[in-house]
C-alpha cells in the first residue's frame, strides 16, 4: 500500500518502527485453539500490555498459528468492519518489543495511540495476515498470531530491520472496538449556509464535496470550524476510532488534494491522539456522529511541522462527515 501526501490525512502519521514497508503476505496454514507445543505463551489481562514467553526447550511451530487467547463479548468483527486495536510484536527467543501501541502517553489521562483499521484493506501498521486474524473476534478479545517473517510479511519485509525471512515473529492483538459502517454513508439533513468569510460548500450525494474559497479573502490565522449538518449520534471522544467521509482543498488555489470518495468511501483514523493533523484533533473531538463539519486549518495546525510535505505551507479546508466511532 503506497500512501502519498494526499492520503496522509486519513492515515496514521506517526508509524512505529515496523518491520515491513507495506502490508502483504503469502498463503499459509493456520490453526486455532489453545496453547500447544512450539507456540508462545501469552499472559496478562486484555487491555494491559501482554507478557510473551516462549518454551525454553524445543523449536517454534513450523507453520503459522492463530490462537484466540481470550474471548471478548459483543458483536464479532466481520469482513470490511472497522476495528480499533492494541498490539505488540516480538521475535521468538528475544524479550524485546519490535513495535506496538503500548507506549506510555505524555499525560496520565491522555489516550494511547492505537491502530484503527478496516478488515480486508491494506494497513500501514499490521501485516495482512495479522489483521485478517481479527475477523470473527469480539471486542475484548486477545489474539496470538505466530509465524515466520517470510510467511507473515513476505517480500515487504524491510531489509534494514535486522529480521530475516526465517525468523519467527509473535504478534499479540487486542480488539478494543468494532464498528460496521456503510462505506458509502454520508451525513443526512439540511445543510446550513456557511458563515461569512468561510468557504461555500456543496456536497452532492456520493461524491466529493465542492468547496469554493471566498474571493479576495485572506486565509484565517486560527482554526475555524462550523457544523453544517447537526447529527444526533454519540459524542466523539479522544482516543476513539473515527469513521468519516472527507474532502480537502487548499485555500490558496481552491484545488482538491484528497477525498475519501476518491478512494472507495469511508475511512477511519484515531482521533485526539496526534495521529492526524492537529486541526482534525482540535476540530472533531467533541462533535457528534452524524455531523458534517467544515474545518479551515492554518499551516501550524496542518502540515506546517512537516517541512517535506507539499502541503506544509497551505491552509487546508476540509468537509468531514462523521459516520461513526469505534
Amino acid at each position: 500500500m503506497n500512501y502519498n501526501t494526499k492520503r496522509r490525512v486519513a492515515a496514521l502519521l506517526a508509524v512505529p518502527a515496523l518491520l515491513f514497508t507495506a502490508a502483504c503476505g503469502s498463503d499459509s496454514d493456520s490453526s486455532d485453539g489453545g496453547a500447544s507445543a512450539g507456540v508462545a505463551q501469552v499472559d496478562g489481562k486484555v487491555g494491559e500490555k501482554p507478557k510473551i514467553s516462549v518454551p525454553k526447550e524445543g523449536d517454534p511451530s513450523g507453520k503459522t498459528v492463530v490462537e484466540t487467547v481470550s474471548q471478548g463479548s459483543g458483536t464479532a468483527a466481520k469482513a470490511s468492519d472497522f476495528v480499533r486495536l492494541d498490539w505488540t510484536v516480538e521475535k521468538w527467543g528475544e524479550d524485546q518489543e519490535l513495535g506496538g501501541t503500548w507506549a506510555a502517553t505524555s499525560g496520565e489521562s491522555a489516550p494511547r495511540r492505537q491502530s484503527v483499521e478496516q478488515i480486508g484493506k491494506p494497513s500501514q501498521q499490521l501485516p495482512e495476515k495479522v489483521l485478517a486474524a481479527v475477523k470473527g473476534q469480539k471486542p475484548g478479545s486477545r489474539v496470538l498470531v505466530q509465524g515466520t517473517a517470510g510467511d507473515l510479511i513476505g517480500e515487504s519485509l524491510n531489509p534494514s530491520s535486522g529480521i530475516n525471512q526465517k525468523d519467527v515473529l509473535i504478534w499479540v492483538v487486542d480488539v478494543a472496538g468494532v464498528g460496521t459502517v456503510d462505506a458509502k454513508g454520508e451525513a443526512k439533513g439540511e445543510q446550513a449556509a456557511t458563515e461569512a468569510g468561510l468557504p461555500e460548500v456543496k456536497a452532492p450525494s456520493q461524491k466529493a464535496a465542492t468547496i469554493t474559497i471566498p474571493k479576495n479573502t485572506k486565509a484565517p490565522k486560527d482554526l475555524k470550524e462550523q457544523v453544517l449538518i447537526k447529527g444526533d449520534g454519540k459524542k466523539v471522544e479522544a482516543g476513539q476510532g473515527l469513521v468519516a467521509q472527507y474532502t480537502g482543498v487548499k485555500w490558496e488555489d481552491g484545488k482538491k488534494f484528497d477525498s475519501s470518495w476518491d478512494h472507495g468511501g469511508a475511512t477511519a483514523f484515531q482521533i485526539g491522539t496526534g495521529s492526524v493533523v492537529p486541526g482534525w484533533d482540535k476540530g472533531l473531538v467533541g462533535k457528534n456522529v452524524g455531523d458534517r463539519v467544515l474545518l479551515v486549518i492554518p499551516p501550524s495546525l496542518g502540515y506546517g511541522s512537516s517541512p517535506n510535505s507539499e502541503l506544509s505551507k497551505n491552509t487546508l479546508v476540509f468537509v468531514v462527515d462523521i459516520l461513526d466511532v469505534v
